[in-house]
C-alpha cells in the first residue's frame, strides 16, 4: 500500500512588530499549496533573527528545510519544486499587455455606460484613448527615468532633449481629449505628431540599426523590449490622429 504520510517542511521566517516578511508568507503559502505540512517557526525579534542567521550561517530569511536538507529562501524553494523563478532583469511584455487589456475593458465599460452595449462605433476610440492615458501615466510616475531611456532611440528627443520631458504630458493630454471627444483640432495633430516621430524612431532603431533596447513606453524602469509592440503603439496613435478629425467631418 502506498504511503499517505504528508511531507513536512520547516520554515524559519521573520515576524516582528515592525515587519512581517512577505517572502515568508509566500513561502508558507506555497508549501501548503504543494501539500506540505508546515512547521512554521517565527523569528519575532532582531536578537532571534541574528542568532538564527549565525547558527545556520545564512544571510537572509525565510529559510526552508525539507528533512535535514536546507533548501533556502522563497526563490530557491520555487526552483527546488521545478517552478519558474522570477527574474527582475528579464525582458517581458507583461506590463504593456496588462495596460492594453485594461484599456480594452475600460473601453467596453464606457460603451456600456454610454449606450447600453459593449460594441459601439466609438468603443475602439475609447480603447485607444484610454491606452494612451494609461501609458502616459506610467511615464509620468518618473519623467526623469523615462527621458533617460527615451533618449536611447527617439530621433527628435536626441536633437532636442526637452522633448523627452514633454512627451509624457503630450501623450496623456491627447488621450484625455480624445476620450472626452473635445478639442479634437488640437488632440488629433498632437497624437499624429508624437505617433509619427515615435514610429520612425522605433523602426530605425529596431529594424534598420538592429539595436536591442528596452522600450520607455511603460516608463523608465521597464524591461519591455523595444520592437513590434512599441511600433504598433505609435502606429495606432497615428491612426487615431487621422481618424478622429475625419470622423468629425463625416458626422
Amino acid at each position: 500500500m502506498a504511503s499517505t504520510t504528508q511531507p513536512t517542511a520547516r520554515v524559519y521566517r521573520m515576524k516582528t512588530p515592525e515587519h512581517m516578511c512577505p517572502f515568508g508568507l509566500k513561502t508558507v503559502d506555497l508549501l501548503k499549496r504543494k501539500g506540505f505540512e508546515v512547521d512554521d517557526n517565527l523569528l519575532t525579534s532582531r536578537e532571534e533573527i541574528d542568532a538564527f542567521k549565525a547558527k545556520e550561517n545564512v544571510d537572509t530569511t525565510p529559510q526552508v528545510y525539507l528533512g535535514d536538507e536546507r533548501i533556502g529562501g522563497y526563490e530557491e524553494l520555487r526552483e527546488h519544486l521545478g517552478m519558474s523563478v522570477p527574474d527582475a532583469d528579464s525582458t517581458t511584455y507583461r506590463p504593456v499587455l496588462a495596460i492594453f487589456a485594461t484599456a480594452l475593458l475600460i473601453g467596453f465599460a464606457i460603451s456600456w455606460t454610454a449606450q447600453g452595449t459593449l460594441f459601439t462605433a466609438r468603443m475602439p476610440e475609447y480603447f485607444v484613448a484610454t491606452a494612451m492615458v494609461l501609458l502616459g501615466l506610467q511615464k509620468l510616475q518618473d519623467v526623469e527615468s523615462f527621458s533617460s531611456m527615451f533618449l536611447n532611440y527617439d530621433l527628435l528627443a536626441q536633437r532636442h532633449v526637452p522633448y523627452s520631458y514633454v512627451y509624457p504630458y503630450a501623450e496623456t493630454l491627447a488621450g484625455l481629449l480624445m476620450l472626452a471627444g473635445t478639442l479634437i483640432w488640437f488632440a488629433a495633430p498632437l497624437a499624429l505628431f508624437v505617433g509619427t516621430v515615435g514610429a520612425v524612431s522605433v523602426f530605425k532603431a529596431v529594424y534598420i540599426d538592429k539595436r536591442e533596447l528596452k522600450c520607455a513606453c511603460v516608463g523608465g524602469n521597464s524591461n519591455v523590449p523595444l520592437g513590434f509592440v512599441s511600433l504598433t503603439e505609435n502606429l495606432v496613435m497615428m491612426g487615431m490622429g487621422l481618424w478622429m478629425p475625419l470622423r468629425m467631418l463625416l458626422a
